[in-house]
């Protein structure tokens, strides 16, 4: 008989342009787009498989799924589901590693080309007509800032940050890390302390995980010891930073300037204190959504599924 599978938020990775063939192959699948709170009981009353990308699944989520055999994360981030509930019932989580590797470096690299070479702020000005008015060939109005011979500082060195490591001495960039557990890193690089690294770096990349110790990790007092004018990028967790911290130092101008696809609350709450702050440039937790990357979201969800139908469960987080 087949397994009853329910994805309880689909849309996110699927608004339509893809298929969820792979995973209809392997079950009985029902998609909803979005599952609020009060329909969550009831939708997965009888699910043996459930996916979720977003949705919380605490214990008491879990009784009201007496079948429950597996929960799949359509996300690396587990901190959505109560791991020791899901291990006290035997219920295996298996998240989806490394599809977005590609893409997240790809839109760290755009925040921090978009706060040094202002793209967008040019495009408005010659759109509007300030290029066609200027006495000059060159219409220079915001200050524009050359990345060669810059200190990239990378705070965590997982895939994510390895790319993005690769991209920064692609530009000439030099390169220090800090993270939990030291590697390899190549020429022109060094591990370093995280106090060193804030006071030495001119552009601060945050790739590392979010969990007690690293909540709030660039608040105040770590915004006072980097570089005057320094820049800070998040496309981690929006958590990772004290946001009013930050949109307090755009202000004061003692931070040059913050980009970030990540904000602690999602959607941004309106009158979120980063909205109003200058030199900030914020995009919508779209990093991992290129349609390349979903595709390859989607078959990795299926492979996670198709190793435990056959005894081997893989991915798992919750061992």
């Amino acid at each position: 008989m087949k397994k009853k599978i329910v994805i309880l938020d689909g849309y996110a990775s699927n608004p339509g342009d893809l298929s969820w063939e792979e995973l209809e192959r392997l079950g009985d699948l029902t998609v909803y787009d979005r599952t609020p709170p009060e329909l969550l009981a009831a939708r997965i009353a009888d699910a043996q498989v459930i996916f979720t990308n977003k949705v919380p699944l605490d214990a008491a989520a879990m009784q009201a799924a007496p079948r429950l055999e597996l929960i799949g994360l359509l996300a690396t981030g587990y901190n959505i589901v109560d791991l020791d509930a899901a291990r006290a019932r035997g219920i295996p989580v298996c998240n989806i590693v490394g599809y977005s590797t590609g893409a997240v470096a790809q839109m760290t690299l755009a925040l921090l080309l978009e706060l040094t070479q202002q793209v967008g702020q040019y495009n408005a000005l010659v759109h509007r007509g300030d290029w066609t008015n200027c006495p000059d060939f060159c219409c220079l109005r915001a200050p524009l800032t050359e990345l060669a011979g810059k200190t990239m500082g990378l705070i965590g060195y997982g895939a994510i940050g390895q790319a993005v490591g690769r991209l920064a001495l692609a530009l000439d960039m030099r390169l220090l890390v800090t993270a939990r557990h030291e590697k390899a890193v190549p020429e022109g690089a060094r591990y370093t302390t995280l106090d060193e690294l804030l006071t030495q770096s001119d552009v601060i990349s945050l790739h590392c995980p979010l969990t007690p110790q690293s909540t709030c990790l660039i608040d105040a007092a770590a915004l006072q010891k980097m570089k005057p004018g320094a820049l800070l990028l998040n496309t981690a967790r929006g958590a990772l930073v004290d946001e009013q911290a930050v949109a307090d130092a755009l202000h004061a101008g003692t931070l040059g300037g913050y980009g970030a696809d990540v904000v602690t609350v999602e959607p941004i709450p309106a009158g979120h204190p980063l909205l109003t702050a200058p030199r900030c440039i914020l995009t919508p937790h779209i990093a991992w959504a290129p349609k390349e990357t979903r595709i390859r979201l989607h078959r990795l969800a299926a492979e996670n599924l198709r190793a435990y139908l056959a005894g081997h469960p893989i991915n798992v987080v919750n061992p």
